[in-house]
C-alpha cells in the first residue's frame, strides 16, 4: 500500500507511519471523513491530531489518558480532560486542579479549562477515541480509534523510557497491559470523575510523584 498521508507531527509519523499503511486505518480514515462531511462531529477535523502536534514523539515524558472527546460545542480541541479556551471548566478537570493545589499548595485558575500549557511541556494528553458526533457521547467507539491508539501507547512503552503514564479510571487502567513497568512508572488510581474522585482520585499525589521521578531521572518537572 503506498504511503498514507497523514497530518500529524513529523516525529510522530516515523513511528506510527506502519499503522498508517494498514488496511485498518485506512477504513477508519474514510469512516471519519463521512461523519465530518454528514454530521456535526468534534473536534474540529484539524485538532484531532492536535495532542501529537503539541507534544512531539521526542518530547513526551508525561502520558495522561482519557477515553472519548467532550461532544458538547466548542469544548473538544484534542487533548483529553481539556476545554478551548472560555468553555466552562468541565467537573473532572475541577477536580483535576483541586488535587494539583492540595499537591502544590498553590492557586489554580479555575476560569480556564485549557492545558495546551501542559502538552508544551511534554504531557501527552491522549483519548482512546479521537472523534465524536455532537452530543452523541461514545459515537465513534469501536469503529476503529481504539486499536490505533493502543498502537500508539505501544510505541511509547517499546521505544522510550523513564515515561509516567497516568492511569485514571478503570478504562485507562485496563491499558496497564500495553505499558513496560519496569521501563516506566504507572500512576494508577479512580477517575477524577465527581462520581470517584472521592475513593481515590483526591490525594493520589500522582502530580508531585510524577515531578519527584522525572527529577530522579535527571529530568525538569512539569508546571501543573
Amino acid at each position: 500500500m503506498p504511503h498514507k498521508e497523514v497530518n500529524i507531527d513529523s516525529s510522530w509519523k516515523a513511528v506510527l507511519q506502519d499503522y498508517f499503511d494498514t488496511d485498518e486505518f485506512e477504513r477508519l480514515t474514510q469512516f471519519v471523513k463521512n461523519e465530518y462531511k454528514t454530521k456535526t462531529t468534534y473536534p474540529k477535523a484539524t485538532n484531532i491530531f492536535k495532542a501529537f502536534d503539541l507534544t512531539p514523539f521526542d518530547k513526551v515524558k508525561v502520558i495522561i489518558l482519557g477515553q472519548d472527546p467532550y461532544h458538547g460545542p466548542n469544548q473538544a480541541h484534542g487533548l483529553s480532560f481539556s476545554v478551548e479556551e472560555g468553555v466552562t471548566t468541565p467537573p473532572s478537570l475541577k477536580n483535576i486542579y483541586k488535587e494539583i493545589e492540595a499537591e502544590f499548595g498553590i492557586k489554580k485558575d479555575f476560569t480556564s479549562g485549557n492545558l495546551e500549557s501542559w502538552a508544551k511541556q511534554g504531557v501527552f494528553m491522549l483519548n482512546a477515541v479521537l472523534t465524536v458526533v455532537a452530543s452523541s457521547p461514545a459515537s465513534h467507539q469501536g469503529k476503529g480509534w481504539e486499536q490505533f491508539t493502543d498502537f500508539v501507547i505501544s510505541k511509547l512503552s517499546q521505544k522510550k523510557e523513564n515515561l509516567i503514564f497516568m492511569l485514571w479510571g478503570a478504562f485507562a487502567r485496563s491499558k496497564k497491559n500495553l505499558i513496560d513497568s519496569e521501563k516506566h512508572l504507572v500512576l494508577e488510581s479512580p477517575h477524577p470523575s465527581p462520581f470517584s474522585a472521592h475513593s481515590g482520585f483526591f490525594g493520589n499525589g500522582h502530580f508531585s510523584k510524577g515531578n519527584e521521578y522525572l527529577a530522579s531521572k535527571g529530568l525538569s518537572g512539569i508546571e501543573w
